[in-house]
């Protein structure tokens, strides 16, 4: 892909969890090329706002269904494409899961609990939208 130099990439992000018992967990999804765990994510296109965006790719990349809560959790910057890629995160309440889903053949999906998917997390930007996931939702 090729961008204009100095113009950062939007995207958006869906921070998705649902409840097992009381307890909440985190659906996890790999990156295609390194298998690197982390949270649905994309481009934003023209015309799509972030929320639009962040629900979208849930959908694609995960299979899953729900709304966004409230304001974003936070954002992060990275550099891919020799360009920089800022991308804003929502916490997603999901709803339903669907058995089949666009990138299901291309990306494995798991739920996990809190701590178990922070170990999972490589980057340290996501260990903090998890951590502030988990803040809105114990309240």
């Amino acid at each position: 892909m090729v961008f204009p130099e100095n113009s950062p990439i939007r995207q958006a992000s869906a921070v998705p969890y649902r409840f097992r018992g009381t307890q909440p967990e985190f659906c996890l999804i790999t990156s295609i090329n390194k298998g690197r765990w982390g949270f649905p994510k994309g481009i934003i296109d023209p015309g799509e706002t972030t929320i639009q965006t962040a629900l979208k790719e849930a959908k694609e990349e995960a299979g899953l269904n729900g709304f966004i809560e409230g304001k974003p959790l936070g954002q992060y910057e990275y550099y891919k494409w020799s360009t920089t890629l800022v991308v804003v995160a929502f916490l997603m309440r999901v709803t339903a899961v669907d058995d089949d889903w666009e990138e299901a053949e291309l990306r494995s999906r798991c739920w996990c609990a809190a701590g178990e998917a922070r170990q999972k997390i490589g980057r340290q930007e996501l260990r903090g939208l998890l951590d502030a996931a988990l803040k809105r939702i114990q309240g």
